[in-house]
């Protein structure tokens, strides 16, 4: 009969182990370690370059390495207002991002289109892309992206690493 005493942590012999699985230590490195690649069309992008300061220091998350190459980051931070001229571009970086990716809107112009309702001005680039978070504001202030990492963070650890593949 097992008693209490059995399943109690003993330091001495298991001081070196750590168990966990295999998802949560691949989502923890994820989280963790995001290559956000900027792609700041207005204004947005002025408060985008403040989180990145010493004030707000972006680092704290993760997030330091900012990568101007689709095919080194895995975070798109849409920041400003999207033209239809600039879709194709945001639309094709998106493709050559490698998986997994995920994509913030930053500020009312990239979310619905903001003050903008013009032939020229796209209303929301979740029209383009799959977003994962929205941040309000016009401009959003340096702490709301900041929320909007910790949102994404959580998000990814919530997510499985290993999709499930169909059978052919």
């Amino acid at each position: 009969m097992s008693t209490a005493e059995n399943f109690v942590y003993d330091s001495k012999i298991e001081g070196n182990v750590v168990l966990t699985r295999l998802d949560a230590a691949i989502n923890w490195v994820r989280k963790n370690s995001l290559w956000p690649m900027p792609m700041g069309l207005a204004c947005c992008a002025i408060e985008l370059m403040a989180a990145g300061a010493a004030r707000y220091d972006i680092a704290r998350f993760g997030a330091e390495v900012m990568r101007f190459s689709p095919r080194q980051s895995d975070l798109l931070i849409v920041a400003g207002t999207v033209t239809y001229k600039m879709a194709s571009a945001c639309r094709r970086l998106y493709d050559q991002m490698a998986e997994p990716k995920w994509v913030i809107a930053m500020g009312a112009c990239a979310s619905t289109g903001g003050m903008y309702r013009s032939y020229a001005v796209l209303q929301g680039i979740d029209r383009l892309l799959p977003v994962d978070v929205y941040v309000s504001g016009c401009p959003p202030r340096p702490e709301a992206l900041l929320d909007a990492l910790i949102k994404m963070q959580r998000k990814i650890e919530q997510e499985p690493s290993f999709r499930r593949l169909k059978a052919a």
